[in-house]
């Protein structure tokens, strides 16, 4: 068996991407809080429904287009380098993109033509909506091809280990830019009526730059990590495809699956409950995107290595990564979740009274569910990289025939909260169900002592701590505060008490030496 790295080393080597792709993470979450803030703020509740029903087909569609190449793009490259076929990064790259391009553009057409039928569907009830909603549907298929070629360009770049291009192009540059646009449509709204197709524009127009400096960054990286004089035949070439394809093939289904299973509520809830429900739902939800940032920002950085662990058979290091990420992903996130639990009637208020009064409860289901999804780790990633994409698309499939039928039931009579019982349900399958094979097939699981240290520091300090101090002076403004500054400077002296089974020294700057 052979042996990539010591652990240590590859840790590091994932805590500095993490890292750095977690903070990104955290401005684009924070800029798409404020984005949502200034759309429910700025269209009303009618308008703001169609604008997130609109931008959820956009995603869904979107996903379809990219045909599984998350997983491929980065899968195949890694696993070339780790196996002495560099020469091949090439055709890589063209069997993976170039299908994505034609794709993208023909489905930009469909989600074109069928506007109208989709407008009429999510807006069925309110029919002044249906012109702008259509209108808004448009825009986003005008910059569709470009949504999904960005995608694509920036996962073949982490096949290469570089994650500054994710970072810098993804997180920083198009939510900044998603931020300034969408304001500057926000703030035209103080002499003029809102106009969902100018916020759709505002929110989608990022991509342009962004496909571009994109397209820079893998023509660079790439350059840098092709062996000189080297060609390959067409037998390589072709071989190469078939294998791309059989592995990518499955997950390309998977991922339209798994984004069905996290966009096709908004629509559901549009449909069977009216757009102002969709517009609460979407609000209340919004966190859930804010955490799936923060599994993105590890998973993106641990997936390569984790490629090529597997590859050579190195399931020590498989393992070592997995149980260290997750035990930073639950010290980040778990936190989070219970905060939001805690904070909902207010942060919730900000968008407007009946966000408050409808969504509480929506955020805490959420919420409680995405402890247990966070608690298991980025597993679906892990099935994937040991070469299980078949058994990656049972599992979403299973779990989205779960959300859309208790959507399906729970809607007309819940709203919003049934929305949110049928994608908490959907989310707890999908993660224990490759938990239990990850564990049984590959021999990995998340719960070392990291996972379980950041479980039990997290749930004491923001979870009993906050609920104890308002248990004893009250609930309102002051007894939240106490709250936090009791809870914060305990949570940071647990971190630090407890960083050893954390593995906090791996985010340490490394030492030069002379």
């Amino acid at each position: 068996m052979a042996v990539l790295d010591k652990p240590a080393p590859v840790t590091r080597g994932v805590a500095r991407g993490g890292l750095a792709n977690m903070a990104g993470s955290a401005l684009a979450g924070g800029t798409g809080v404020v984005v949502t803030w200034v759309v429910a703020r700025s269209l009303g509740a009618e308008q703001a429904g169609a604008f997130f029903a609109a931008t959820a087909a956009f995603v869904l569609v979107g996903g379809l287009a990219k045909l599984g190449t998350q997983t491929g793009l980065v899968y195949w490259p890694a696993r070339l380098r780790a196996t002495g076929r560099e020469h091949l990064l090439g055709a890589c790259l063209r069997a993976g993109l170039v299908p994505v391009v034609v794709l993208s553009i023909v489905l930009a057409v469909a989600m074109w033509l069928a506007a109208p039928a989709i407008a009429h569907v999510t807006a069925r009830e309110t029919a002044h909506v249906i012109d702008a909603h259509t209108a808004g549907l448009r825009v986003l298929a005008a910059f569709l091809p470009l949504q999904a070629l960005t995608d694509a360009l920036l996962t073949a770049t982490r096949g290469y280990r570089a994650m500054r291009p994710t970072v810098l192009l993804d997180r920083i540059l198009r939510s900044v830019l998603q931020l300034v646009l969408v304001g500057a449509a926000g703030v035209a709204t103080l002499w003029t009526a809102g106009s969902l197709p100018a916020f759709a524009l505002a929110w989608a127009a990022p991509y342009l730059p962004v496909t571009v400096l994109a397209a820079y960054a893998l023509r660079k990286v790439h350059r840098a990590g092709r062996p000189p004089g080297v060609t390959t035949s067409r037998a390589e070439r072709r071989g190469l495809r078939r294998e791309f394809w059989r592995f990518t093939g499955p997950r390309a289904l998977a991922s339209v699956a798994q984004l069905a299973l996290q966009r096709i509520d908004v629509l559901l809830v549009a449909a069977l409950g009216g757009l102002a429900p969709a517009a609460v739902y979407a609000v209340a939800g919004r966190f859930v995107v804010l955490i799936q940032f923060a599994n993105q920002g590890i998973s993106q950085s641990v997936q390569p290595r984790l490629a090529e662990a597997l590859a050579v058979g190195d399931r020590a290091t498989a393992n070592h990564l997995y149980r260290t990420a997750t035990g930073w992903l639950v010290l980040v996130t778990w936190p989070v979740n219970l905060l939001v639990i805690f904070f909902a009637p207010v942060w919730l208020r900000l968008f407007g009274p009946r966000y408050a009064a409808e969504g509480s409860l929506v955020v805490t289901v959420l919420a409680v569910a995405m402890l247990v999804a966070t608690g298991c780790g980025m597993v679906d990633m892990v099935l994937a990289m040991a070469g299980r994409t078949s058994w990656n698309l049972a599992n979403v499939l299973v779990a989205l025939a779960v959300t859309v039928t208790l959507d399906v039931l729970l809607i007309p009579r819940y709203g919003a909260l049934g929305a949110a019982i049928g994608l908490a349900c959907a989310m707890v399958a999908n993660n224990l169900l490759p938990l239990i094979q990850v564990g049984r097939s590959v021999g990995l699981h998340p719960f070392g002592r990291g996972t379980r240290a950041a479980a039990g520091l997290s749930v004491a300090c923001f979870g009993v701590l906050p609920w104890t101090v308002t248990a004893t002076v009250g609930d309102g403004p002051t007894g939240r505060t106490l709250a936090m500054l009791a809870a914060v400077p305990a949570f940071l002296a647990g971190a630090w008490l407890l960083r050893v089974p954390l593995a906090l020294g791996a985010f340490k700057p490394k030492r030069r030496t002379s």
